[in-house]
C-alpha cells in the first residue's frame, strides 16, 4: 500500500527537492551563504512534504485498501473515498459508465429472453397445423385441397413472423427506403389476403388516390399492412362486415387508416397491445394470438420514422393509423375510387358466393 502511494507521489517528492535546491542555489549566488539557514530552511520544507503526503495517505487510506484487494462485485467500484476533486470527478465518471454498461447488459438480456420465448411460442403453434396436415394425409379419403391449403398458410404465415422478428435486430441492414404509391401497395397486400377475406365474408374499401406516394420500405410496410389486415378479419366474428382502408394528407404528411367492424379492444387492453406477448381479452378468444403481431409492427414503424397509433372501441371496431411524415401528395381530386371500390367488393361477394355457405377457416396473423 505505502508502496503504490510513493509510486503515485514520486513525482511530486522530486519536484519538491529540486525547488528546494533551485532557491538555495539561489540565494547562494545572491551572496547568502550561510549554512545553517540552509540547512534548517531545508529541513522545514523537508518535514512540511512529508507532513502533507503523511495527511493525504491517510485520506486515501481506505481507497488504496479497496484497490488492493480482489472485488467481490462491480458496486465495489461505486465507492467514494477518495477526497481529491480528480478522484471524486473520476468516480462520478466510473458510475455513469457502470449505468450505461448496466442498462447494454439489460437491453441484450431482454431481447435473447423475448427471442427464446417467442420461439418457444412460435414451435408450439407450428405443430398444430402439421399435426393437422398429417392426420389429413392418413385419411382414406381424397385429400382435401382446401384444408391442406389452409394450413400450409398458417405454417407461411408463422414463417414469415418469426423470420421478421430475426431480422428486427439487424433492420438498418435490410432496409431501402423508396418512393410507393400507397394505393397500390395496399392493393397488393389485399390481394395476397383474399382467401382470407372470402372465408370470413368480411370486405375491404379501399379509399386511396393513385397518387399518394409515400417514403418507405415497401417489403416491411407489407408486413406492418399484412398484420393490420389480418387482425381486422380475425377480430371480425359477423360475417358481411367491412374493413375500411383510407388516407388522408395534411401539411405534407400521408396519414393511412385502417378501420375494421369488428369486437374492438377494451379501454383496459389498449394501452398494452404494442406490448410483446401482450394478447389481452381478444387473445383469449384465438387461440393462434401470440402477441407479437402489434408489437412488430410499432417496432418497424419506430424504425421507419413513421408514427403508429390504435383507436378503438369495443363492440364497435378498432381502427390502426400510421403517419407518413412529410411526404409529397397529389393536388388532383381523387375520381372513381367509390365506384372501383364497389366493383372490388361486388367481386369479392361473388367469389365468395362460389365457396358455398360453409367459410374456410384460414390462419391470420396476430393483433
Amino acid at each position: 500500500m505505502l508502496r503504490l502511494f510513493l509510486k503515485e507521489h514520486a513525482a511530486f517528492i522530486v519536484f519538491q527537492f529540486v525547488l528546494v535546491a533551485f532557491i538555495m542555489m539561489l540565494y547562494w549566488l545572491d551572496g547568502f551563504r550561510n549554512l545553517d539557514t540552509a540547512i534548517y530552511s531545508f529541513v522545514i520544507s523537508t518535514m512540511l512534504v512529508i507532513a502533507f503526503l503523511t495527511v493525504r495517505f491517510v485520506k486515501r487510506y481506505h481507497y488504496y485498501q479497496r484497490i488492493l484487494v480482489t472485488p467481490q462485485n462491480l458496486e465495489h467500484m461505486l465507492q467514494r473515498e477518495g477526497k481529491s476533486p480528480e478522484q471524486i470527478q473520476n468516480e462520478v465518471y466510473l458510475q455513469k459508465l457502470y449505468r450505461l454498461y448496466q442498462h447494454e447488459v439489460q437491453s441484450l438480456y431482454a431481447t435473447q429472453n423475448r427471442h427464446l420465448q417467442f420461439m418457444n411460442q412460435w414451435v408450439h403453434q407450428m405443430k398444430t397445423p402439421l399435426s393437422v396436415m398429417h392426420l389429413l394425409l392418413q385419411e382414406e379419403q381424397e385429400l382435401d385441397k382446401n384444408s391442406v391449403r389452409e394450413e400450409m398458410e398458417r405454417l407461411k404465415a408463422g414463417l414469415d413472423t418469426v423470420l421478421m422478428n430475426a431480422r428486427l435486430d439487424t433492420f438498418e441492414q435490410d432496409m431501402q427506403i423508396e418512393q410507393v404509391y400507397l394505393r397500390s401497395l395496399v392493393s397488393e397486400v389485399v390481394t395476397e389476403n383474399k382467401r382470407l377475406f372470402i372465408s370470413k365474408r368480411v370486405y375491404p374499401e379501399i379509399s386511396i388516390a393513385e397518387e399518394h406516394i409515400v417514403a418507405t420500405d415497401q417489403k416491411w410496410m407489407k408486413f406492418i399492412i399484412g398484420q393490420f389486415l389480418t387482425n381486422a378479419v380475425k377480430y371480425t366474428f359477423e360475417p358481411n362486415k367491412k374493413v375500411m382502408i383510407a388516407a388522408e394528407c395534411s401539411n405534407g404528411n400521408t396519414l393511412l387508416k385502417i378501420r375494421d367492424e369488428g369486437i374492438g379492444i377494451s379501454a383496459s387492453d389498449l394501452p398494452r397491445v404494442t406490448k410483446a406477448f401482450f394478447t389481452g381479452e381478444n387473445g383469449r378468444k384465438t387461440v393462434e394470438s401470440t402477441g407479437m403481431g402489434l408489437y412488430l409492427a410499432k417496432e418497424i414503424c419506430g424504425k421507419l420514422g413513421h408514427e403508429l397509433s390504435i383507436s378503438s372501441v369495443q363492440g364497435e371496431g378498432t381502427t390502426v393509423s400510421v403517419l407518413f411524415f412529410d411526404q409529397d401528395f397529389a393536388t388532383q381530386e381523387e375520381k372513381n375510387d367509390g365506384s372501383e371500390n364497389r366493383r372490388s367488393d361486388q367481386g369479392l361477394r361473388r367469389e365468395s358466393d362460389t365457396q358455398g355457405s360453409q367459410p374456410v377457416k384460414l390462419h391470420s396473423g396476430e393483433r
